[in-house]
């Protein structure tokens, strides 16, 4: 009989990469979504057929429990949460809610309906924020610098402990920053592949950042999803960093994106305040050794490859929409 997983965030870009991953390994999977008339499903569209899409909300703890028991699950991966760090600053409390409390509603779910379900829970390198070391490791002190950060740092640690007090195969991936060409237009990434492709095609005439100086550790999220399961996968439960072990600066990633397109960034970039978080994470950059021993996982697609993989794509969807051959 196939495995069954259920996903939580299904329709963004981790839940839909994992999606992929688990099919070509034969489970069945569900995606978690909440009833809302705004529910996006573009990025699963080219697999829609083979998912089974359910309601449940992590704002509601019975909706969880009820959902578990409909599908009973061998394996949970959480990715849900409100995701954007800028707007956790705006919107703090209802970031606890999903980020923080809504862990907990679904490990109370699982030790509810039943204790043996495999749960993944998506932490991340935001928890690090003011950094204590460099390269941070499993075992290197969180210190967030944002609403974001601190939420998952509670769902990180709410997971260890049913984990320890109830023996429940409960694993965090600590995820440095992933990027694909399914990433939200919100994100630095793919704010710049997408307006470095307006720019190019006469749709924009410029772009505007915040702290170029930035550095953070970026792979290729299609890589990261296959760590997630792996976790799932080991005798034990544990933590891994999932990481390049490789860092770049945000001028970097836009020099390298206007460069693959003929063009002189500084044309073009305008330094925005606007886009200054109030407390910035300086440099990030993950220790991935633990994972490469003990998952023997490793990145494949690098920086570089990244961001003209980001660029060719968001060129082909400018095409398409405006009619551009």
């Amino acid at each position: 009989m196939a495995k069954k997983a259920l996903i939580t965030g299904i329709t963004g870009q981790d839940g839909s990469y994992l999606a992929d991953v688990l099919l070509e390994k034969g489970y069945d999977v569900y995606g978690m979504v909440r009833r809302s008339s705004s529910e996006k499903f573009d990025r699963i569209k080219h697999i829609r057929d083979k998912l089974q899409i359910k309601q449940a909300d992590l704002l509601d703890q019975y909706s969880i429990i009820k959902l578990l028991e409909e599908v009973q699950p061998d394996e949970i991966y959480n990715l849900a949460a409100m995701s954007f760090v800028p707007t956790s600053w705006n919107q703090p409390v209802l970031t606890a809610e999903f980020t923080a409390i809504g862990v907990t509603r679904m490990l109370e779910a699982v030790r509810a309906v039943n204790p043996r379900i495999r749960f993944y829970q998506a932490s991340s390198s935001e928890m690090f924020g003011k950094v204590k070391e460099i390269p941070q490791s499993e075992k290197t002190p969180f210190h967030p610098r944002s609403p974001y950060g601190v939420a998952k740092v509670y769902g990180h640690w709410i997971t260890v402990n049913y984990r320890e007090s109830y023996d429940i195969f409960g694993v965090s991936g600590i995820l440095f920053n992933h990027e694909s060409p399914r990433r939200g237009l919100e994100f630095v990434t793919r704010k710049v592949t997408y307006t470095a492709a307006k720019i190019k095609l006469g749709l924009a005439k410029e772009l505007r950042m915040g702290n170029l100086d930035a550095k953070r550790d970026w792979g290729f999220a299609g890589d990261y999803v296959k760590a997630m399961w792996l976790m799932l996968q080991q005798p034990e439960p544990d933590d891994y960093v999932i990481a390049t072990g490789e860092t770049h600066s945000v001028k970097e990633l836009v020099e390298t994106a206007f460069t693959y397109l003929d063009m002189e960034y500084k044309d073009f970039v305008v330094i925005d305040e606007r886009f200054i978080r109030p407390a910035e994470v300086d440099l990030l950059i993950g220790d991935n050794s633990k994972a490469k021993k003990k998952l023997g996982w490793e990145p494949e697609i690098d920086f570089e490859r990244l961001v003209k993989m980001m660029v060719d794509a968001d060129m082909e969807l400018l095409k398409k929409e405006h009619n551009i051959k």
